[in-house]
Formats: C-alpha cells, sequence, structure tokens
C-alpha cells in the first residue's frame, strides 16, 4: 500500500472508531464528569495516572484542570501521579514498579477525592493497585480502558465508572482517550460555569 493510502486508513479507522465510541460511552463519560464535577465542588481533588501514552494523557488532563481548558477560570486541583521522577524512581526502587502509583495515592488522596485510572488494555498493574488504594481511602474512580477492560473490569467499585473504548487497537484507543479527556474537560466546566 502506498504512504498516502495508508495515511488515509488510519483516518478513516480513527473516524470510525470515534463514531462508534460516541454511540457507546457517551453515557459513561457523562456519568464520569457528574463524579468529577462533585468532587470538586466539595472541595476535593483528581489524582490521575497512566503509563507512557496514557501517563501523558493523565498530565494532559491535569494541566487542563489546573490552568484551563477552553474557558478562563481559577485553577482547580489536580494532580498527575507520573511526574515526579525521583518519586516515581524511588518507589521503583525500594519496593516494586508496581507501587509507584498506589504509595503516592495512599499518601495524597483522601475521601471524596477521585483517581482517574487510564489503561489502553486494562492490566496495567501500577493501575489497578492505585485503584484498590483508592479505594482503600474511600475514593472513586474513573477509569479510562479499552478492549475487554482487561483485569481492571474486575476491580471497580458500585460508584466508579469505567469508560471502555470500543477498540482493540492501542492508536485508536488513545485517541479516543484524548477526546474522552476534552469532553469531561468541557462538561466539568459547564457545571461549574454554566454553559457559555
Amino acid at each position: 500500500m502506498d504512504p498516502v493510502s495508508r495515511v488515509r486508513e488510519h483516518f478513516a479507522e480513527s473516524i470510525a472508531t470515534k463514531q462508534a465510541a460516541a454511540e457507546q460511552i457517551a453515557d459513561s463519560i457523562a456519568a464520569a464528569a457528574h463524579l468529577m464535577s462533585n468532587a470538586l465542588l466539595n472541595d476535593a481533588k483528581i489524582l490521575s495516572c497512566g503509563n507512557g501514552g496514557s501517563a501523558a494523557d493523565s498530565q494532559h488532563f491535569s494541566s487542563e484542570l489546573l490552568n484551563r481548558f477552553e474557558r478562563e477560570r481559577p485553577g482547580l486541583p489536580a494532580m498527575a501521579l507520573t511526574t515526579d521522577s525521583s518519586t516515581l524512581t524511588s518507589i521503583s526502587n525500594d519496593y516494586a514498579y508496581e507501587e509507584i502509583f498506589s504509595k503516592q495515592v495512599r499518601a495524597l488522596g483522601k475521601s471524596q477525592d477521585v483517581l482517574l485510572g487510564i489503561s489502553t488494555s486494562g492490566n496495567s498493574e501500577n493501575v489497578i493497585r492505585a485503584i484498590a488504594a483508592a479505594h482503600d481511602r474511600d475514593m472513586q474512580v474513573v477509569a479510562l480502558t479499552g478492549r475487554d477492560g482487561g483485569r481492571m473490569a474486575g476491580v471497580f467499585g458500585p460508584n466508579d465508572v469505567e469508560i471502555r473504548v470500543p477498540a482493540n487497537r492501542t492508536a485508536r484507543i488513545q485517541e479516543v482517550h484524548l477526546v474522552v479527556i476534552h469532553c469531561l474537560c468541557d462538561l466539568i466546566d459547564t457545571t461549574l460555569l454554566g454553559d457559555s
């Protein structure tokens, strides 16, 4: 296949995945935004985590809340657990890589806070342990997953929200996760500030 056709195929597959996701996960996105907005309105914060591209997504989400999304507003309390290299490497070295997020959740999380856990496969052990730590701290969880939800699908509590992208290809799942993050930011701003 020539390069131009290959590029067009990527775009077509991405569009088709997003259209399928819009039908299947819109309700979950709205529920997650409601959960997060309530936490923020009650002076709680949102912690986020993920690995690789999902780490970048967790930082992207946190920055949109702390700084701004598309509207001027005061910063909102959010923290990506993926950014402190000294903390990440010390936990990895002294304990295990699987604990890099859970130890931070136990130290920083409190009741009413929300954990945003991102894993395209749903099988990231360190995110699964972060979810368990969040539950121990009486926190609610929003999870962005894909495929069949992986092992994460079996660890959610009754008040948690899973947003599972109906796709198997990692790149397509990540592309939808980015749209979901922007939807969450928009819905949070709308809830807190009203329609523009």
